[in-house]
């Protein structure tokens, strides 16, 4: 791990320029990706020049970008304990915004960071930024910055693909629907629905459910949902549209300013890239949505 960093105020121009003299979205490269068939649809930049960041200059001396994941999300975050494969949405984001600093994947050092422990890995300078369906609050602003949204999600519902649930309106009396254990979506469930419930440690465990049929139905933020129905496309689909909203940014430490406007840039301006990350981690889900507009707060 880095050792710990301060961000220096004076060091953190608003201002702050940076240029990029590869394509971040261009030509496919199989540098920055996964190592596996599908090619990655960007660039590893070269000549970057990115002033007015201490995060950036962090990376530059270590030779090396440490970032923040998860690794036990399907089609988001994943890592394959027999291979030692990290595959999904949120790792793909990751690797396309190293590679726009000019990191390959040999230099990338990834880390499995908790929830509850995200913000103060970048408070104590462990993570350079962190991916991983990290929502965007004004709680979190307080602590560290976000860049992004890179996607815009909501509480959604998956169910089998024979199912007669259409949406949340169906969650009557006789069906069940299966969380997490003390999640905010089951909590949700309880308020304002008539729908019985079942909780579980982990969503895995409630889709296992859902597939042998005990639960009808599991509810969390609609994108994690997507990765179990990229998983299980012939037995699962998501159903209706998200009954709330969770915009999923990129974790940066407060006040780099500087390396936050980058990766802004570089979301807004890789359309394409974004599209083809998405179709290649979750194209099975059979959702098509749109890339968010960047909150440049």
């Amino acid at each position: 791990m880095r050792k710990f960093r301060t961000i220096a105020a004076a060091g953190l121009a608003a201002g702050a320029l940076f240029t990029l003299t590869a394509c971040n979205s261009g030509t496919p490269s199989g540098d920055a990706g996964d190592g596996g068939d599908a090619e990655a649809p960007y660039e590893v930049a070269s000549d970057v020049s990115l002033e007015g960041s201490p995060t950036y200059d962090a990376m530059v001396d270590a030779d090396e970008v440490t970032i923040g994941v998860k690794e036990d999300q399907p089609g988001l975050g994943y890592l394959d304990a027999t291979t030692g494969e990290r595959t999904g949405f949120d790792v793909e984001i990751a690797r396309w915004m190293a590679a726009s600093l000019g990191f390959s994947e040999d230099q990338i050092d990834w880390q499995a960071i908790p929830s509850a422990n995200r913000e103060q890995a970048l408070i104590n300078g462990d993570v350079d930024f962190y991916v991983g369906t990290y929502s965007i609050t004004d709680e979190r602003k307080q602590q560290i910055d976000f860049a992004g949204p890179y996607f815009a999600t909501g509480q959604g519902l998956l169910v089998a693909a024979d199912s007669d649930i259409a949406s949340d309106a169906d969650l009557t009396s006789d069906v069940t629907v299966c969380s997490a254990t003390g999640s905010t979506p089951i909590q949700n469930i309880r308020d304002n629905y008539d729908a019985q419930t079942e909780e579980f440690d982990t969503y895995t465990q409630c889709v296992d459910a859902l597939l042998n049929g005990t639960v009808d139905a599991v509810t969390t933020d609609e994108l994690i949902l997507i990765g179990y129905a990229a998983q299980y496309p012939d037995e699962l689909k998501i159903v209706g549209e998200p009954f709330s909203e969770e915009l999923y940014g990129i974790g940066v430490p407060k006040g780099d300013d500087a390396l936050r406007d980058f990766f802004n840039t570089t979301l807004e301006e890789g359309g394409d890239t974004w599209s083809a990350i998405f179709d290649q981690e979750l194209g099975d889900a059979g959702v098509t949505p749109e890339q968010p507009a960047v909150d440049r707060y």
